[in-house]
């Protein structure tokens, strides 16, 4: 049985059932004679769809955590589930590894006591809330209460919300005809009304990614929504733990240049926060990585526009104004993070179907290979032009010369050994991006000398979503939260 609130800033009363809500945990002397402070701790479980599950089991099971919090999307994850949704109406439309997250963090988590926060709802966070019940109920975790955070997907409103695209400033209305999804980014707010309401999992659809990790810290520390200073460092440090593991030595390695110990063996960063917004960056111990003024700096940096003015859902953050201290081994002191105050509109990401692409490859090894592929890149020109293909764009890379640089190559780049060729076109239907592969096949027969060619065991046709942006007004996106109990 599922209930629902509707939740708006300005008309929730709080009568939370504060069951299993009243701990506070990891304290810290100070000293001798003075008064304990509270310490949260705080884990990340993973920082995109495809992330390794181990380190989220070892936080759950290593981490003493207090919260274990999931970012699964990037800007495309909801617009491509959407298409899924389309084409088989039997997908649930959640995060398709939430069964194997699950099963590797509840049972530490349940041991612990530890809270989990997940943005693993994608299009349908009621579901995803009731197959989290379904695995609780299997572990034989009874009375717990999930929390479903519904509201970020407007894509049936968000044209008569919207005016102008960002990216061209052409009206939102020109996407009429390739709309697929619509969504905003919602703030911690309904992950902290769900907290105060006695949730112990709470699973969403779009949130911000720093929003996740700070929601604990708001409900923890009782920090107000419009309390710009406390926000600015608390959405810092999530920015800080979104990722992953790029602040313990994740994305980071440049062998001979910035190494870290064991990089296949990398944990997940845990954040131990005070409650002015002060916090160490550490992970769990006896795992590999680092966690130094190094990985911490570039991981702060990271898709930050301009350090002065991050822009979230709850505060503008200024990342100007940290100090960063390294205060152990992997451990990083951050703090005097500040903020200023929140914009009056939420950012809104419009998936938009942009036609199809057609992609294969084949090889060539040892001397000789670039004049083979040379001549094999000219074969296809002409034979394309043969059947016709309708391409609004076309290429062909040689991967390991020009596949990243493209003309930018040196001209006396060394010669490789071996070369992929591959070849793509973005194509207005799928029945034109099909001629790509088609003409492909034909290379291993009617190409040249030593053609090496795969046998395709997939669909070489994808279809192409686009991502636009937009900004709607705060007040006219109300969030509403249903709660689903084992």
């Amino acid at each position: 049985m599922a209930s629902t609130i509707q939740y708006s800033a300005d008309k929730i009363s709080v009568h939370a059932d504060e069951k299993n809500n009243n701990r506070r945990k990891h304290v810290l002397q100070q000293s001798k004679g003075r008064a304990m402070k509270k310490i949260v701790r705080i884990g990340a479980g993973s920082a995109w769809w495809g992330d390794r599950v181990e380190p989220a089991r070892w936080n759950a099971e290593r981490g003493d955590l207090d919260y274990l919090c999931f970012e699964t999307m990037a800007e495309a994850t909801i617009s491509a589930a959407q298409v899924r949704k389309r084409r088989d109406p039997s997908f649930p439309g959640y995060d398709t590894y939430l069964d194997d997250r699950m099963q590797a963090v509840l049972p530490g988590c349940i041991k612990r006591g530890t809270k989990i926060i997940t943005n693993q709802g994608w299009i349908n966070p009621d579901a995803a809330a009731e197959r989290i019940v379904y695995w609780l109920n299997k572990l034989g975790a009874k009375g717990i209460k999930v929390a479903a955070v519904n509201g970020s997907l407007i894509t049936d409103r968000v044209l008569q919300l919207t005016d102008k695209i960002l990216e061209n400033g052409k009206p939102t209305s020109s996407l009429t005809d390739s709309l697929v999804s619509a969504e905003v980014y919602l703030g911690a707010e309904p992950i902290v009304e769900a907290l105060k309401k006695g949730a112990q999992i709470v699973v969403t659809g779009r949130v911000a990614d720093p929003s996740i990790f700070m929601a604990p810290m708001m409900y923890e520390f009782g920090w107000d929504a419009l309390d710009h200073a406390h926000l600015g460092a608390g959405n810092g440090l999530g920015h800080l733990m979104e990722c992953g593991a790029q602040v313990t030595g994740g994305y980071f390695s440049d062998p001979g240049f910035k190494d870290v110990p064991e990089p296949w063996n990398l944990a997940f960063p845990i954040v131990e926060v005070e409650e002015d917004g002060s916090a160490v960056l550490t992970k769990v111990s006896g795992t590999g990585g680092a966690v130094n003024l190094m990985t911490v700096k570039e991981q702060m940096l990271y898709e930050v526009h301009d350090p002065a003015n991050y822009i979230t859902p709850d505060v503008v953050v200024d990342f100007t104004t940290a100090r960063l201290e390294q205060v152990g081994p992997d451990r990083v002191r951050i703090t005097h993070i500040s903020g200023k105050p929140r914009t009056p509109t939420l950012k809104v990401s419009i998936g938009c179907t942009e036609g199809f692409i057609g992609e294969d490859m084949f090889f060539y090894a040892g001397p000789g290979a670039l004049r083979r592929a040379q001549l094999a890149k000219k074969i296809l020109e002409e034979r394309f032009k043969i059947v016709k293909l309708e391409a609004d764009e076309y290429r062909v890379d040689f991967l390991g010369l020009n596949a990243i640089h493209g003309a930018m190559t040196p001209k006396d780049a060394p010669e490789p050994y071996e070369i992929a060729v591959r070849v793509a076109a973005r194509t207005k239907t799928r029945e034109e991006a099909i001629k790509v592969g088609r003409e492909v096949d034909g290379m291993a027969v009617s190409g040249i000398g030593m053609t090496g060619k795969r046998v395709p065991h997939q669909d070489r046709t994808r279809e192409i979503i686009g991502v636009w942006s937009s900004l709607v007004p705060r007040e006219k996106i109300i969030p509403s939260i249903n709660y689903f109990h084992s």
